[in-house]
């Protein structure tokens, strides 16, 4: 029996859907800002869920090697993020460390003004089973890319 590369197609961009759909509800339901490696790793999910919408459509299973690779971007990028929330490796100038940049100095002084908070990359803003939302997304990350993988190679 030979199962078709649409299953795991379809599993793996429901899958990345599902990803950026709760990242969305941690941040609209839940109240919690995404720093910016939050949102750098929802930009892939996003090419994962376009990718698996057009091999679906068009039947061409090459395209899941391009969803693997979509999937293995915000995993490494999520790894990179518990790096930074574990205090390994030093992150983002902009965002582990107080930066203001992009705010003049009109604005910093102005008491009318409200200047939003930098969301800190380094700050654990959610875990379960002490595993942050980075290290979920990486884990869950490189089961899609695995599942995309199986899709490519499928006959």
């Amino acid at each position: 029996m030979t199962l078709s590369p649409r299953l795991p197609i379809l599993l793996a961009t429901l899958g990345s859907a599902g990803l950026l759909g709760g990242a969305f509800a941690f941040q609209h339901i839940g109240g919690l800002t995404p720093c910016q490696l939050c949102l750098w790793q929802r930009w892939p999910h996003a090419a994962a869920i376009l990718i698996g919408i057009v091999a679906l459509a068009t039947g061409w299973r090459g395209l899941a090697w391009a969803g693997a690779l979509a999937a293995l971007a915000t995993a490494g990028i999520g790894v990179f993020h518990v790096g930074v929330e574990q205090l390994w490796w030093e992150g983002l100038a902009t965002c582990t460390a107080g930066s203001i940049s992009g705010i003049s100095a009109a604005d910093l002084l102005d008491p009318t003004k409200d200047v939003a908070q930098v969301v800190r990359c380094d700050d654990i803003a959610w875990s379960m089973l002490g595993i942050s939302m980075a290290g979920w997304n990486a884990i869950l990350s490189l089961v899609l890319a695995g599942i995309w993988v199986k899709a490519a190679r499928t006959a």
